[in-house]
């Protein structure tokens, strides 16, 4: 049955993938894209709509992380496109929760690109997604969530002050990273705390240069 092998195909991609996010290499990551890439021709958006924008979501994430071990661009271009294919499909008033998730990782990947190019227009797209996912990661439903996405809007804020020499919008930036490290702390998600505690030396240091100016 075509659909039965698709859903054999999305499982391996998912084993696949978890094998290369824990291993060096790409290896295994090429081959879930693959894997992915052939459960879409029979899951496709016609048939199983919802399977098919979780395929692409998958896909976008395995994109993402070969993204950020290779150079260049490609990668984490392809994993902007099957994020927004998903976004087609998980949309806010279908798949609330699932929409904001995607929302952020397509931030994450938008970020990721804005930082290997030069102007400003994929960190401006970047924040515009990790807005969107604010709208349901609220601090009241998903306080965890709400802090991670808070907290990748701050390194995006940052990143585009220091190219648009912005002061105010680096203030906003620091404040972001800070409520995102308090969140994280006391709700006991100490990795995330550590990792953007060690940023907010860099975004102090950024205030200072550009209200110097």
């Amino acid at each position: 049955m075509p659909l039965d092998w698709a859903q054999t195909q999305s499982n391996l991609g998912n084993a696949l993938s978890s094998l290369g996010e824990h291993e060096s290499g790409t290896a295994k990551l090429e081959e879930a894209v693959a894997a992915y890439r052939d459960a879409l021709k029979e899951w496709t958006r016609k048939r199983v709509p919802l399977d098919w924008a979780q395929t692409q979501s998958n896909l976008g994430a395995a994109l993402w992380r070969l993204g950020e071990r290779e150079s260049g661009t490609e990668k984490l271009e392809e994993a902007i496109v099957a994020y927004r294919e998903a976004l087609n499909e998980r949309t806010r008033r279908r798949t609330p929760r699932e929409w904001a998730v995607t929302q952020n990782n397509l931030g994450i990947a938008l970020f990721r690109l804005g930082e290997r190019e030069s102007g400003t227009g994929k960190l401006e797209e970047a924040i515009a997604a990790y807005r969107e996912a604010l709208k349901e990661h609220t601090p009241q439903r998903y306080p965890l969530e709400w802090a991670g996405t808070l907290g990748n809007e701050g390194l995006a804020l940052m990143l585009l002050s220091e190219r648009r020499q912005d002061a105010p919008m680096a203030v906003a930036a620091l404040s972001q990273i800070d409520k995102a490290v308090e969140t994280m702390r006391n709700g006991g998600d100490a990795p995330s705390a550590a990792f953007y505690t060690q940023q907010l030396p860099r975004a102090r240091a950024l205030v200072e240069r550009l209200r110097g100016q």
